[in-house]
């Protein structure tokens, strides 16, 4: 199956029942599938307008209670940011896929690259976290399609598949898991205000047309949901809690593997450049190379690094000229080397082999 056929299998065995998007390479094969797909599964497919208004359709449809997702890539990615901000300040649970290509602007529509991991963390304005997720395969396409909604619903959080060209369009076998016991976000309880916070930080939801009356707006807001703009710490508690309802539970977030805790040389990786490394350390058996492949990147799992204490130098190939090295440079104290790659190729084993032996 094709990476982005099995990201829409995916989505359709987490329950997603509602598709607003617009065509764009190399995403557009999401968008047909759940086209296909969704009517017979009693869902709505909808082709919008532009990028905008697609993530509108989502918050909207998100908001009756049924579990949504859209499907871009970068240029579309950005037009949906300012609509991204709003579904983060509204915390409204909904999937957004980006099947990355090489950019800026129009770019490499048919190339991969990894160009928007820091967009999809800081790309809309204001403070605030979200979640993303970095398939590898065309099975983790499928697998971190259903995980992104369950965390979607589990944070009321906008989640990212950060998918690229490569395991968008690549065809691999893949086993269409059963669906999982879909848990849906938690109820608003009786008697509590729509914006009120357990102690994880997360409200209840009440979805529209669920008997409770709720407004929702893009404003600072109060506990109520009415606008409260001008009161400091209105907006200080309210963007603190937006932040660390997912700040505090990155070690329940996280996703990772490690190979080969006790290496001095370690590759950090996600998305394919992690398959390029992995065949390096098959290839020459070496098991004084180590590897941290991280599944979801946001919110970064720092602790992650303290799994390799004899690391004395930490390699980071990536299909940018540089974006998630920096945070793996924040939190260590050895020298951490990026291998920027653009131009739409992942990099070749021969090249981490030259990098590998230049830093060892």
């Amino acid at each position: 199956m094709q990476g982005n056929t099995a990201c829409a299998e995916g989505a359709l065995a987490a329950g997603c029942r509602f598709f607003g998007g617009y065509p764009i390479t190399p995403s557009t094969e999401v968008a047909e599938a759940m086209a296909r797909r969704l009517p017979k599964a009693g869902g709505v497919f909808i082709s919008m307008e532009d990028e905008l208004a697609s993530m509108a359709a989502v918050i909207g449809a998100a908001w009756t209670g049924v579990r949504s997702m859209t499907a871009t890539s970068g240029p579309g990615f950005s037009l949906m940011m300012e609509n991204i901000g709003y579904a983060a300040m509204t915390e409204t649970p909904c999937v957004v896929v980006n099947v990355q290509r090489g950019g800026p602007s129009t770019g490499q529509p048919t190339r991969a690259a990894q160009g928007d991991m820091l967009q999809c963390r800081f790309g809309s304005h204001g403070d605030y976290s979200t979640i993303a997720l970095t398939p590898n395969s065309v099975q983790e396409m499928f697998d971190l399609t259903v995980k992104a909604f369950d965390l979607a619903d589990r944070f009321r959080v906008p989640t990212f598949l950060m998918a690229d060209e490569i395991v968008g369009h690549m065809r691999e076998r893949v086993t269409i898991r059963d669906p999982a016991a879909i848990v849906p976000p938690r109820p608003l309880a009786e008697g509590s205000l729509p914006f009120e916070a357990g102690e994880d930080g997360v409200p209840g939801f009440a979805p529209f047309g669920s008997g409770r009356s709720v407004h929702v707006t893009g404003l600072t807001h109060n506990e109520r949901g009415y606008p409260d703009t001008t009161d400091p710490e209105a907006h200080d508690k309210l963007v603190r809690r937006l932040i660390t309802k997912i700040e505090s539970a990155r070690r329940e977030i996280a996703d990772y593997e490690v190979k080969n805790p006790d290496a001095e040389t370690v590759f950090v990786t996600y998305g394919p450049p992690s398959r390029t490394v992995e065949q390096v350390i098959q290839d020459r058996s070496d098991d004084s190379i180590g590897h941290l492949r991280l599944r979801l990147v946001w919110p970064f799992p720092e602790f992650a690094l303290e799994e390799f204490p004899n690391a004395k130098v930490f390699l980071m190939p990536e299909l940018n000229m540089g974006q998630m090295v920096r945070e793996v440079q924040r939190h260590v104290d050895q020298p951490v080397v990026s291998l920027p790659k653009i131009g739409g190729e992942l990099h070749t084993p021969a090249e981490l082999v030259r990098a590998l032996e230049a830093h060892r």
